[in-house]
């Protein structure tokens, strides 16, 4: 039968006029992203992961050819950043450029305004900067082993410096000295920078920095490298053993810096932004570029990411119990 001479009921010919009129109506799906993308930081502006993160925000721009801004929102450890993003429409324009600290909270904090887990989606860790084992250079030990040993033979003699209760160079340095079974004192400080001028200055005996902070004052030799807390030797300094090799085998001290994306983030938006990610990693000029500050540039899928962010929970959640760690 023609099309023409079809006769449809009055209710179905209506129906199928509003139906073409809604589509004619509806725009066409803009695709991702079409506008700025926001990356929030749980760190004041001017720190590491500060200018990690600006770094990262131009090269995801360029990836993604549109522009990343990076909005600074500190305060209480990180939990207010977190929340903020967490809190955010799961469409991929508000980001989360965080640390451990989002592992380590948990263990500190009794009520997170958000579920750490649940509330967040993992989209690939971006970067990575070992800890740095460092001794003032009056001490009696030039290695590891040597430190290991007179700390056994001096039970709470000496004193280790961190950046305050509960950030990432107390807790790891506490994981070490439990993996040990030594008595060192914790000496908290409101920064890093103090922490490591008192190092400096002799008052504490050792400290768990970086390459990027510790490397001129290890060129004077007022302090001296004893291990790196990474899975290998550093290029930067390949004489100086790892943690892992000396003794502690397993043992990892890592200042990571991932990307979170609100819960509930369409898996084709993660997966854009991973594989802008993994576009700006494999970049060599932008790898040399934080290279030289012992930054290595990682492109970890989701899964890896969500995995190292289990394994942490439960590991830092065991170190706060036992050391009974209190926040700040």
């Amino acid at each position: 039968m023609p099309l023409c001479s079809m006769r449809l009921p009055r209710r179905a010919l209506l129906a199928l006029i509003s139906a073409v009129a809604v589509a004619f109506a509806l725009p066409a799906q803009a695709a991702y992203p079409d506008r700025p993308i926001r990356l929030i930081v749980p760190f004041p502006a001017g720190g590491t992961v500060d200018f990690v993160a600006r770094l990262v925000a131009t090269q995801l721009g360029q990836q993604l050819a549109t522009p990343v801004v990076v909005e600074n929102v500190p305060g209480a450890g990180g939990t207010l950043a977190t929340a903020r993003v967490a809190k955010s429409a799961a469409d991929g324009y508000t980001l989360l450029f965080t640390t451990p600290n989002h592992t380590i909270n948990p263990a500190l904090i009794t009520r997170l305004p958000f579920d750490t887990e649940k509330d967040l989606a993992p989209v690939s860790l971006v970067a990575e900067i070992p800890e740095l084992l460092v001794a003032h250079g009056s001490q009696p030990f030039n290695t590891f082993a040597e430190f290991v040993a007179y700390a056994k033979a001096n039970p709470g003699k000496l004193d280790y410096a961190s950046a305050g209760n509960g950030t990432l160079p107390h807790i790891t340095m506490e994981l070490l000295l439990q993996r040990l079974g030594l008595q060192v004192n914790h000496v908290a400080y409101r920064g890093a920078a103090p922490a490591l001028n008192d190092l400096l200055g002799g008052v504490v005996a050792v400290k768990m920095d970086t390459i990027a902070t510790a490397s001129q004052h290890l060129k004077g030799g007022r302090i001296k490298p004893l291990a790196i807390a990474s899975l290998r030797r550093s290029p930067l300094m390949p004489e100086v053993p790892t943690v892992a090799e000396s003794g502690v085998p397993g043992y990892l001290g890592i200042l990571w810096m991932g990307i979170l994306a609100p819960a509930g983030t369409d898996p084709a938006l993660i997966s854009t932004l991973h594989k802008a990610i993994t576009g700006l990693a494999r970049a060599p000029a932008f790898q040399q570029q934080l290279k030289v500050d012992g930054v290595d540039l990682v492109a970890s899928d989701p899964q890896t990411f969500a995995k190292l962010i289990r394994t942490e929970l439960t590991q830092w959640a065991e170190v706060v119990r036992k050391s009974q760690i209190k926040a700040d």
